[in-house]
């Protein structure tokens, strides 16, 4: 009927777009604070900061002094044996104190210092990384939202549909095979909504995880998935790869370490010095003993060698890993930048030409099935056409948003 016609043109419009949450949406700023202040992985990483903060004064100190008491007997093992009979029994007093050679404290301290900075860069590391996470499963779950939306209204459609078929089955202007089909149709509908439903209980789950949450608590809704169109150049965002990139961070800061070790190695092969001072109280009738002693600790140049060529190769390992996480992150970026590019092309020919196009050629095959001028299989074939137009859109809308998201990443730049 022409009623009929009307109400499955009017759900049609209504069809491609993205039902509305009944809750109220959470902002991803929101998420994103909450994971900073309760996520596991960024706790762990701050207090091993935190402990590694405390190593410079600990290794820059100078070590603690010795303190000693003697007694020496003389003619018996008992305690001031001799004492008043012999000038060699005494009761002795002294300190001693280990002295590093000049400069191989503060060295040590220096490495001390770079290893907590590289800490640190971990826990920058971690944060952006949560943080990625993070983003990834909000646009899932915002996607997966907005084709939950797409997908009840056209199952509200098919039910017209349904209805339509089975009327004009009724009066004799349509086949079995028609409603069949269109039944089939809403079936692969309410299979698609179980493997949505499906894919939203992952995402919550692995989100509240993330974010600390009881696996319990109420389920998380995203806002309204919008495309964010990418305003920096590639080249702009390859600048920003090498003063940014959480890992270049982390490869930067160890070369640093290493460079501090090295110094400290070499340092080390010079000797260390110890100074001990001792009074030895004799009987009244002896004069007193008074002692200095000077220690001199050489390092076997074997040994230091070997220590020194540890260290250089170490540095040179972490100056190539720099320089290959670096290249690494920079094909990454350009692999990016072209996806982003390619989908914001992809979005404008589904919104200007390929589902307005399809919506026309639906519109007509049902407005030439209404007055029995065409079949209801026609019909089915544009309706399914126009609706995997839509959900398509929807996945190139929700891969370049996440494309985005590891760019914000990369380069430490806000895109979204």
């Amino acid at each position: 009927s022409l009623l009929t016609i009307t109400i499955v043109l009017a759900t049609t419009a209504s069809a491609l777009g993205q039902k509305s949450a009944t809750s109220t949406p959470t902002p991803l700023a929101s998420l994103l604070a909450e994971a900073s202040r309760n996520n596991s992985e960024i706790k762990t990483a701050n207090d091993a900061w935190r402990a590694a903060e405390q190593v410079p004064r600990q290794v820059s100190t100078l070590p603690g002094p010795t303190f000693t008491y003697q007694n020496m007997s003389v003619g018996s093992p008992r305690p001031f044996a001799g004492y008043t009979t012999n000038n060699f029994a005494y009761i002795g007093i002294g300190a001693s104190q280990e002295l590093p050679y000049p400069g191989k404290l503060r060295l040590r301290g220096e490495v001390a210092k770079r290893a907590a900075d590289v800490k640190q860069a971990d826990l920058d590391a971690t944060m952006d990384s949560v943080a990625d996470a993070v983003k990834v499963d909000y646009i899932r779950l915002a996607y997966l939202q907005k084709t939950l939306g797409i997908l009840r209204e056209n199952e509200k459609v098919l039910d017209q549909l349904i209805d339509d078929a089975t009327a004009h089955y009724g009066v004799g202007q349509g086949s079995l095979a028609d409603v069949l089909q269109a039944q089939v149709e809403r079936t692969k509908i309410l299979r698609e909504i179980t493997t949505n439903h499906e894919e939203m209980g992952d995402i919550e789950a692995d989100l509240k995880g993330l974010l600390h949450r009881d696996q319990d608590s109420s389920d998380i809704v995203a806002e309204p998935l919008v495309e964010n169109p990418l305003r920096l150049t590639s080249a702009e965002l390859l600048r920003l790869v090498r003063k940014n990139n959480p890992q270049i961070q982390v490869d930067s800061s160890t070369v640093r370490k290493q460079n501090a070790a090295l110094a400290s190695a070499r340092r080390d092969g010079k000797p260390d010095f110890g100074l001990a001072y001792m009074w030895q109280q004799n009987d009244r009738k002896y004069p007193d003993y008074y002692m200095f002693t000077l220690n001199i600790h050489l390092h076997r140049r074997r040994r230091f060698h070997a220590k020194v060529a540890e260290a250089a190769e170490m540095l040179a390992q972490s100056k190539e890993e720099l320089d290959s996480h670096l290249q690494e992150q920079l094909a990454q970026v350009q692999r990016g930048y072209v996806k982003v590019t390619n989908d914001e092309e992809l979005l404008r020919e589904y919104r200007e030409g390929l589902i307005p196009q399809s919506i026309a050629a639906y519109r007509s095959t049902l407005s030439s099935y209404a007055s029995n001028r065409d079949v209801m299989t026609h019909v089915l074939l544009y309706f399914v056409n126009v609706l995997d137009m839509k959900l398509d859109e929807a996945q190139v809308l929700a891969d370049h948003e996440i494309v985005l998201a590891h760019l914000e990443t990369l380069t430490g730049a806000t895109l979204r």
